[in-house]
């Protein structure tokens, strides 16, 4: 059965209102944020300023309670104005949602409370240097020691790491039985025994920290855990169905934001006495870009509403949005480049910068080709 999302007038206004925010306060910060390599801390305290920070929150944890659907056009709108920045809504959803399935009230109340205020941000610890796409294989360790864990290892990959103050951390808790012995853990930024590496140099969003962590004995209380022992490898997996939607948002923004700088462009720039939008191949061309994002949109959408709904098949909705969304991200921003010219090509204009930070979404929180994967095996499964 395909229920169809509707965007109601609260909706609308929350994108009228991003988008307002995110024109006035967060894109004139991206390209300072791309060249220097700094976190937008103005951008972050533009969004908490507006509550667009960890929308996602619930209300009694002092949240926005916005829902998916919502979420998802906040990311997508400060993507739209800035990649780096919509980490900040999309990373500090990725890092809570485990919470928020598995977690007891009481860490719920201890963490979310804080996040919702903006008083700290959350990251996510699952890959390793030998654990990508293959998170099952992870090697950190927690050993029970009378009523703390003791984890030891290294988490590769880190959004946010170093800026974040809470951690959800995936461990090996029992050896030898593979995912089954994985459980989760909240970690603090100021535990004892937790370090970072130095900042990756990297293609694109450069404006969002990403670092590796390591745990070096750090002691963790026995209340730290996300559910029970063994169950942290399904809560990962049952995130991701989550936040791949996010990720397909994030990507749309980019894809947005490119479009906008091409049309914009088509239609100041001169070439044999007329504007070179009044072309039939560069209309071809913005056509075929219009067309992709707005499929890739309204997949999107669809996911997000599975996901509000925790529907059956948001494992293959949440794939294919992500999958779909964020090649349709790349084609269009490389496109953008390509109707600017010589332009497209140079810092002096936003296209270039969208066509590097399109890149990683085609990675990040599984690769488009992991998401092929778990669609094929939808599909086998008769889920769709």
């Amino acid at each position: 059965m395909f229920d169809l999302y509707q965007l109601s007038e609260d909706h609308i206004a929350v994108r009228e209102a991003v988008r307002e925010l995110c024109d006035a306060k967060v894109a004139p910060n991206a390209a300072a944020a791309d060249e220097n390599g700094e976190f937008p801390q103005a951008s972050y305290d533009a969004l908490r300023s507006s509550d667009f920070h960890a929308p996602h929150i619930p209300a009694e944890f002092g949240g926005a309670g916005a829902d998916a659907l919502a979420t998802a056009i906040v990311i997508e709108e400060v993507a739209r104005a800035c990649a780096s920045s919509s980490l900040i809504p999309a990373v500090n959803k990725l890092g809570t949602m485990p919470l928020l399935l598995s977690g007891d009230q009481a860490l719920k109340e201890r963490y979310l409370t804080p996040v919702a205020r903006g008083e700290a941000m959350f990251s996510y610890c699952l890959s390793e240097p030998e654990a990508g796409s293959d998170a099952g294989s992870m090697t950190t360790r927690a050993d029970r020691d009378g009523d703390h864990w003791i984890l030891n290892g290294v988490k590769r990959w880190i959004t946010n790491a170093g800026v974040s103050e809470y951690y959800t951390v995936f461990a090996v808790t029992t050896p030898g039985i593979g995912p089954k012995g994985i459980s989760a853990f909240v970690i603090e930024k100021s535990d004892p025994g937790v370090s970072f590496g130095a900042p990756e140099r990297k293609l694109g969003i450069k404006g969002s920290p990403t670092r590796e962590v390591y745990f070096d004995n750090v002691r963790v209380p026995l209340d730290r855990i996300i559910g029970e022992p063994g169950t942290g490898f399904a809560t990962a997996m049952k995130t991701l169905d989550h936040t791949r939607v996010t990720i397909a948002a994030q990507a749309v923004g980019i894809a947005a934001g490119a479009l906008d700088a091409a049309l914009a462009y088509a239609q100041e720039r001169r070439q044999f006495g007329k504007p070179i939008a009044d072309f039939q191949g560069m209309q071809f061309l913005l056509a075929d870009m219009g067309m992709k994002l707005t499929a890739a949109r309204e997949l999107t959408y669809a996911a997000a509403a599975r996901s509000e709904r925790g529907d059956a098949d948001l494992t293959y909705f949440g794939a294919a949005a992500k999958c779909f969304a964020s090649d349709a991200a790349m084609e269009i921003t490389t496109d953008a480049v390509q109707v600017l010219g010589g332009y497209g090509y140079t810092k002096d204009f936003p296209a270039e910068r969208m066509m590097r930070d399109a890149k990683i979404t085609q990675i990040y929180e599984g690769t488009n080709q992991v998401q092929r994967i778990v669609m094929a095996r939808q599909l086998l499964k008769g889920v769709i």
